[in-house]
């Protein structure tokens, strides 16, 4: 019975020599170099940008795999395998590169785009605020044009004549208010203008008469701008008497004219003209 026991175990220890002696040896190093192929292998820009290293690290995998089949020298296996690796890691290495490469000119193609839409768009706006100046320029034009106004050395002005006043009074009369309601909305719209209202007059009666009286017609004018809205740090006023006649006395006719208020207008930014000589006011 002993003797029967000691065969089995025999045997037993036989056979597990044995399927130790047919099991294929393992090599850490050529599984390490396995999975880097592999994940070189799975990379979608392998054969694109690194298909010299792909090759070299696939040959040199297969013949590691080779050597360790034929039972080979270990040394030789792992050498191999770290030929095959090294191989697979370069390969890694330039594929991160072309990942890097392709996001960065994906994000110059996206700047360049947002770019492009910004100059376009700012093209857009300066079109628009063209198109806008334009328009506002078209309708201070128009605005000017109902006024009658006249351009002159001392800027643009507008005459208005003595049919606002009763002869030798300063009260504005309702005739005056369409004129007084274009010129009131245009300086609204002009918040920049500033205006020098003058008050003339004819030669009959007193230097000093004419004197108040003038002053006293650009006054009203002012104070009926001012009441429509316009700023009153945008008007001045002042009176002339019967200096500065743009047409004789000797007649009714010419002693009509001369009885006026004149508007003169600023420049855009608010600056008036130097010319202020007597024949410049005349104009």
């Amino acid at each position: 019975m002993n003797q029967l026991k000691t065969l089995i175990g025999m045997a037993a220890v036989t056979t597990l020599l044995a399927a130790c002696a047919s099991a294929p040896p393992r090599s850490d190093s050529l599984e390490r170099a396995h999975a880097e192929v592999q994940t070189l292998s799975a990379e979608p820009l392998a054969q694109q940008a690194a298909a010299n290293d792909l090759q070299a690290a696939q040959q040199d995998l297969q013949e590691a795999d080779t050597a360790l089949a034929q039972k080979r020298p270990m040394a030789e296996v792992d050498h191999l395998a770290y030929l095959a690796q090294r191989h697979a890691e370069a390969g890694i290495a330039r594929v991160e590169t072309a990942h890097a490469q392709a996001q960065l000119a994906r994000a110059q193609d996206q700047r360049g785009r947002i770019l492009l839409e910004s100059r376009a768009a700012e093209a857009e706006r300066a079109k628009a605020q063209a198109q806008e100046a334009r328009s506002q320029l078209a309708q201070t034009q128009q605005e000017l044009a109902d006024l009658k106004a006249k351009q002159t050395e001392r800027g643009v002005v507008v005459t208005l004549a003595d049919v606002l006043f009763d002869t030798g009074r300063a009260t504005l009369k309702p005739g005056a208010d369409l004129t007084l309601d274009h010129l009131a909305h245009y300086l609204r719209d002009n918040p920049q203008t500033r205006i020098l209202i003058e008050g003339f007059t004819d030669s009959v009666g007193s230097d000093a008469y004419n004197d108040e009286l003038s002053q006293r017609r650009a006054d009203s004018v002012a104070a009926a701008l001012a009441s429509r809205g316009v700023p009153g740090d945008a008007i001045r006023a002042i009176g002339r008497g019967k200096s500065f006649p743009v047409a004789t006395n000797d007649t009714s006719a010419g002693r009509q004219q001369n009885r006026r208020v004149q508007i003169v207008f600023s420049d855009s930014s608010g600056r008036f003209a130097e010319a202020s000589d007597s024949d410049a006011i005349r104009r």
